[in-house]
């Protein structure tokens, strides 16, 4: 007996800090303007994608002291957009990324419900933490946690947010005007959390929401990550573009479920995926290497060396060879607040592998940039493009894809016309939504009807 055909998940994520965007191509808009979130939002719901996603940073990142201006910087806060995105969309999932780290629980999980409530159950908390104390600085308690502590917070800080989404029932509101009866309990939001980072009571003041709580995503990729995606998160994002190392994460994370006792559905593995589109695969092929050649300019090439050399070399030149000296291993690191820099654990082995790189295949230091650094996920005609998503997924290396374009915000309009199409005539991608919340679209149970049926087995 065959497998059953697995429902493809699709969602768009609005690129903000990072050398995806080509900002500086005449299609490129503001970051800034809402029409330009507007827009995105819009077609993306037109494709019927699962949801809208913001990445945040909290800090503006540098290199050598100075602003990196070669990524897109000043987007406004990530609630703002959302919310106001909440009023321009009426089924398109509001998924956002809050720190655990520098926030405080009971502010956040009253932003998230003031959310759901707005969007009418389209809200989602991708949680994160921070690893570097140069973000900290932005921050009056300062500093940063170490990894298992930072951990630790995350999932205090979770449970916490999860205490006061559940401090209401949501049968607490009579709103009987004859009688003058607003609230059935006058206790109802009451709340006492006493742990190792959190210490409060007193009353929640935002009534239980459509969706119960957020749809929780998690994005670390670590041990600790990992696990805790395990025990409390919806879907998880993955790192991985190539089918073996897809499924190796699939198979391990979701393996994990069983001992918090969740089932394999109840967890999402939802990679970032890039695209470049064209009528023929070829053409696709030299489109792609068009972008990649705009999103690793000369001053990007050397900026991105200097993630691994930890030196200002601004005197090389991009179009010439790597640098003789070798990287500087010192812990002040040139490339702050970067976490790019934790992917190079040894910079001197580095160097040494991109050196004999770059000799074997004649690159100077920004072809080595290119060809080292992330290429776009799908590249083809609309037809291979649909093919390629629908094998992973059937494959079980994912269940579906996160799509950031190069563009904004014009990017994805695209893929909505000419793939979107595709796998819907394949039968794997909805034509339209059956629910109103992003539960719903993601195929998650409400929070209290999955209590009921874990308390049932």
């Amino acid at each position: 007996m065959s497998k059953p055909h697995k429902q493809i998940h699709l969602a768009a994520h609005f690129p903000g800090v990072n050398n995806t965007t080509v900002w500086s191509d005449p299609a490129a808009g503001s970051h800034i303007d809402f029409r330009s979130f507007t827009h995105f939002a819009r077609t993306a719901e037109r494709a019927k994608f699962d949801f809208l996603f913001l990445a945040e940073g909290l800090r503006l990142r540098e290199q050598g002291g100075r602003i990196y201006d070669l990524d897109v910087v000043g987007r406004p806060d990530t609630f703002t957009v959302l919310a106001a995105l909440a009023a321009v969309t009426d089924r398109l999932g509001l998924t956002g990324t809050i720190n655990s780290t520098f926030n405080e629980p009971y502010e956040v999980a009253r932003q998230f419900a003031s959310l759901d409530h707005l969007s009418a159950g389209r809200s989602a908390w991708n949680v994160v933490t921070s690893w570097d104390a140069f973000t900290g600085e932005n921050f009056r308690r300062g500093g940063f946690l170490p990894q298992q502590e930072r951990y630790s917070r995350a999932r205090e800080f979770l449970a916490t947010a999860n205490e006061l989404f559940d401090s209401w029932r949501g049968d607490e509101i009579v709103a009987d005007q004859g009688a003058g009866t607003f609230l059935r309990d006058a206790r109802a939001g009451a709340f006492v959390h006493k742990g190792q980072h959190f210490d409060i009571h007193g009353q929640f003041d935002v009534p239980r929401s459509p969706q119960g709580r957020p749809v929780i995503f998690q994005a670390g990729d670590s041990e600790e990550g990992r696990e805790f995606a395990a025990a409390d998160a919806d879907a998880i994002f993955s790192r991985y573009a190539t089918l073996a190392e897809g499924q190796a994460f699939y198979k391990d994370v979701k393996g994990r479920l069983a001992k918090y006792g969740r089932r394999h559905d109840q967890l999402l593995i939802l990679p970032a995926a890039t695209f470049v589109l064209g009528d023929t695969d070829a053409e696709a092929e030299e489109l792609a290497r068009e972008v990649r050649r705009q999103q690793v300019s000369g001053a990007t090439a050397i900026k991105h060396l200097e993630f691994v050399w930890n030196r200002d070399l601004s005197a090389y030149d991009p179009d010439g060879p790597l640098p003789d000296i070798d990287p500087d291993t010192r812990e002040h690191h040139i490339a702050r607040g970067r976490a790019q820099v934790r992917m190079y654990r040894d910079p001197l082995a580095t160097a040494r592998a991109w050196r004999e790189q770059a000799a074997a295949h004649g690159w100077s230091i920004r072809d080595l940039v290119i060809n080292t650094g992330n290429r776009q996920t799908f590249v083809g005609a609309p037809a291979t493009v649909a093919k390629d998503i629908d094998d992973f997924v059937q494959a079980d290396a994912c269940d579906g894809f996160i799509l950031v374009p190069h563009i904004t915000p014009g990017g994805l309009d695209p893929f909505a016309d000419k793939v979107v199409p595709l796998l819907q005539e394949q039968g794997v991608f909805r034509t339209d939504y059956e629910g109103t919340t992003l539960r719903d679209h993601l195929g998650l149970a409400h929070p209290d009807h999955a209590r009921e049926e874990k308390a049932a087995s």
